[in-house]
């Protein structure tokens, strides 16, 4: 039923509106999945191993419907704009840390994608969309990436810092995006 021209959508006040509320607030619990405790157990020890707050990391798997098994890490996020500049300590030490995940990073000119290898623990590095490509470029560039890997592109998170870099997530149909300083920052 549309409203009528005047009304403010304020709560309804016909009666019986206290009923429907709560039987749509019992609909909605009985949607969300009661989890085994082992089963939340387990998903605790991943995010662990994926560096990822648990809240972080149940909302990304929930939104694709699968684990996260890696991560592409843009060059921005990794704190690496110039050939001559180092990964920081704490972001380094932090990537040494991660456990059973893909850590790849995404190089943007001028940097070179064999030797970012040698600046942080990596398993791979490529060429990072350029911001001159089209939208259909940076979707190709980004699937060649994963299909290296033989990895779905849902399964993995982006971590970068721009809004061009948050685009390429929708590109490469991505499971979601993390800015660097949230991703690097300390967990709770």
């Amino acid at each position: 039923m549309l409203a009528s021209i005047g009304h403010n959508n304020g709560p309804a006040l016909d009666e019986g509106h206290s009923w429907r509320r709560h039987c749509w607030a019992r609909a909605r619990e009985s949607l969300l999945p009661t989890l085994p405790v082992e089963v939340v157990r387990l998903r605790v020890r991943r995010a662990r191993e994926l560096g990822l707050p648990y809240r972080t990391y149940a909302g990304l798997r929930a939104s694709t419907g699968q684990d996260l098994i890696g991560f592409l890490f843009s060059t921005n996020a990794l704190r690496l704009l110039r050939a001559t500049d180092r990964v920081p300590p704490d972001r380094r030490d932090r990537l040494a840390t991660l456990l059973a995940c893909d850590r790849i990073a995404l190089a943007q000119p001028p940097l070179d994608p064999s030797a970012i290898l040698s600046l942080a623990p990596l398993e791979a590095a490529h060429r990072a969309p350029l911001s001159t490509e089209a939208w259909g470029q940076a979707r190709d560039r980004l699937r060649t990436v994963l299909r290296d890997r033989r990895r779905p592109g849902d399964a993995y998170v982006l971590v970068g810092e721009t809004a061009l870099e948050r685009e390429w997530c929708e590109a490469g149909r991505l499971a979601g995006f993390l800015t660097g300083d949230a991703y690097f920052a300390a967990l709770p």
